[in-house]
């Protein structure tokens, strides 16, 4: 028998229900969404709709590949390989990943992603300018011809979201019983619709970050709003619905919006608790009070009249800790103790946990290791809570031959100032996750750690004056890794998945000193020693 045109409606996708879900996508922390270009007035500009010039655009590929690699991540683990072979790939259309976004790369007979991401264009927005440089770590100042600049999207800038999830019926099996046949289209369609509920916790919990530099603190999101409309193309009015008003958007339809995907009855089987989650990870939630004050430099001045030296802060004039900042002192100090415990894998060490450091004329490295990879600590950028931030210093720079002041050299700052007595104290949040950790990566951060906490790491510019010391207060630690047996192998459940178990300990400081339980410390302790005996 000749085979069926490919326009035939046996060999079509036999589209049963259209699932169309959309949410408010609201930045937290600033966000850049690059170009791809350079130009005169800054290094890296954003990305924006071209037919205005100015509204910011978040491209539906940029979402789907967020999506994907989070799913991948879940079902997976951190950084395991995408299938490589014709035999994985074929494996890989069964698995959450390939149900909902389609074939891997190289799999020809794969189908097309079930998943429709269109493009979102940014409201309420506003261009933020942030400044980089690179930090010498043996001398602590900044290298010469390394500064640069970049455009941002402010947090508070928010993207509508619309996602259009196409449920499929398959095609029925030679000698497939009805009762079969109905089973298995409840089984793919259900997993259909548990592979996107899946993906969408990583919007929804803060799980995925967008755009460059989302391991410094850069691209946090939230999605809130969620609206959820289903359309039966088994029925005719629900059909003639979708073609009539299948593209407007839901909220011109009075879907109700709901805070919470999972409130929807399409998703309420799904709970996050009963989703697969493979991800081996390691975080830490540190509070501390400032010790004095703190200064990390604005682009340029807010205003004609401010001062010279203004700290970073965001639209609410909430003083920021920048993920770069954090992460710039966290690096140079791991790199002093390793050189201490390890010199002689202290930079490979370095390179593992922070990511490849490539300075001009080392570029090549990368064509010389093809392992190198990007951080696996991650650093978040938080704001500064109940702070002093309207004080102004003045200061002049001395002239060191006459011990007088230096002509033209007085200028003014306008740092962050710690309130240490009353209700109102001054909070510093540090907040670190270390995907795929080694138990000697969570020594060295607690090590790190202890030097935050007795004002010996400071933060920040203009530490040789006394800025940027903290005072730790409390700490919580998270850790979350695969149960092996007495053999060291992987345990798993009755269905097969790897059986994760988590562990949490606290820190607090009191009137007393530091607290904490012997069980905490037994198990800290281990982290250390694992550090410092190099196992």
């Amino acid at each position: 028998m000749a085979s069926k045109q490919f326009w035939s409606g046996d060999n079509s996708r036999r589209i049963e229900r259209r699932i169309v879900v959309e949410g408010d996508l609201v930045l937290q922390t600033p966000a850049q969404f690059g170009n791809g270009d350079s130009e005169q007035i800054t290094d890296m500009p954003l990305l924006v709709d071209t037919r205005d010039g100015v509204t910011p655009l978040l491209t539906g590929a940029s979402l789907a590949g967020a999506l994907r690699a989070y799913l991948y991540a879940r079902e997976q683990g951190f950084r395991q390989a995408l299938p490589a072979t014709k035999t994985e790939r074929a494996a890989g259309r069964s698995s959450l990943t390939g149900i909902l976004f389609g074939a891997f790369k190289g799999d020809d007979d794969g189908l097309q992603s079930a998943l429709i991401i269109d493009d979102a264009y940014g409201e309420q927005y506003s261009i933020g300018l942030r400044d980089g440089v690179r930090i010498d770590p043996t001398t602590r100042t900044a290298e010469a011809g390394k500064l640069f600049d970049m455009q941002v999207w402010q947090a508070g800038t928010l993207f509508p979201l619309r996602f259009e999830l196409l449920i499929r019926k398959p095609h029925r099996q030679p000698k497939e019983t009805d009762a079969q046949f109905a089973k298995r289209v409840k089984k793919e369609q259900d997993a259909l619709q548990r592979a996107l509920a899946t993906a969408l916790q990583g919007l929804a919990n803060e799980g995925i970050t967008l755009g460059a530099r989302k391991r410094r603190g850069f691209g946090r999101i939230a999605v809130k709003n969620w609206r959820v409309k289903q359309y039966d193309l088994t029925r005719p009015d629900q059909l003639i619905d979708w073609l009539k008003n299948g593209s407007e958007p839901l909220a011109k339809q009075n879907i109700t919006a709901r805070l919470e995907l999972t409130e929807h009855h399409l998703f309420t089987q799904f709970q996050s608790e009963t989703l697969i989650d493979n991800r081996h990870q390691f975080r830490m939630e540190a509070t501390f009070a400032l010790d004095g004050s703190l200064l990390i430099r604005a682009n340029g001045q807010p205003h004609s009249n401010s001062p010279d030296m203004v700290h970073l802060s965001d639209q609410a004039d909430r003083p920021l800790l920048p993920g770069t900042s954090i992460a710039g002192a966290l690096r140079n100090r791991a790199l002093r103790i390793l050189n201490l415990l390890h010199a002689n894998t202290a930079e490979q060490w370095i390179d593992d946990l922070f990511g490849a450091d490539l300075p001009e004329g080392k570029q090549k490295r990368r064509q010389q290791d093809p392992n190198i990879k990007s951080s696996r600590l991650i650093v978040e950028e938080t704001a500064i809570e109940n702070a002093q931030f309207d004080l102004v210093q003045n200061r002049v720079a001395i002239d060191r031959f006459t011990g007088g002041a230096k002509d033209s050299a007085l200028f003014n700052e306008q740092p962050v100032f710690g309130k240490n007595k009353g209700k109102d104290k001054t909070h510093v949040h540090i907040n670190l996750t270390v995907r795929n950790p080694k138990k000697r990566d969570i020594g060295l951060l607690l090590l790190i750690l202890k030097d935050l906490w007795t004002g010996d790491l400071p933060l920040g510019g203009e530490v040789s004056v006394g800025r940027g010391r903290l005072a730790g207060n409390k700490a919580n630690i998270f850790y979350r890794y695969p149960k092996t047996d007495a053999e060291g192998k992987f345990v798993h459940d009755e269905k097969g998945n790897t059986v994760f178990v988590s562990d949490e300990w606290s820190l607090s400081q009191t009137h007393n000193g530091l607290e904490s339980d012997a069980a905490t410390r037994t198990a800290l302790e281990a982290f250390v020693t694992t550090l410092v005996e190099g196992t």
